[in-house]
């Protein structure tokens, strides 16, 4: 008689796999608010460009990022149709201080902040168009 261990264990990492995808997929790119707690706030020092009238759009890219250079195209599109929203990308790799202080984790990461600098909403993974003006809305409001 064979011992079913293997089969089991086999079983369990299969469903925790496809249960971390599945989570994963459902957060990627969704532009979420910020913690509360961090109240992160970027100043255009840091950024080493201005901060827009109304919305900055941050994006953090690493060379290696294959979805980085769509998440720029529309980035900069945004920035250059929509008045007083400005778009500065960032390289990960060379600005650790801010990937540690933003708490980055994967590339793209985009940040929205307000004409203030503070962080409104924020996104691992390629957001919508949609998402991002909804996002620019926001920054405006608060």
């Amino acid at each position: 008689m064979t011992d079913p261990t293997g089969l089991l264990v086999a079983a369990a990492v299969l469903t925790a796999a496809t249960v971390f995808g599945l989570l994963r997929s459902r957060r990627d790119g969704r532009l979420r608010a910020a913690r509360r707690h961090t109240a992160l706030r970027l100043s255009a020092a840091e950024l080493g460009a201005s901060l827009g009238d109304r919305a900055t759009l941050v994006q953090f890219s690493t060379s290696f990022c294959a979805t980085c250079p769509g998440t720029r195209r529309l980035l900069t599109e945004l920035a250059s149709t929509t008045p007083g929203v400005r778009h500065v990308e960032i390289d990960a790799e060379a600005r650790l201080d801010l990937v540690r202080r933003a708490d980055v984790l994967r590339t793209p990461t985009v940040l929205v902040l307000d004409p203030t600098g503070h962080v409104v909403r924020r996104a691992s993974g390629p957001p919508s168009r949609a998402e991002v003006l909804s996002a620019v809305e926001l920054a405006t409001a608060s």
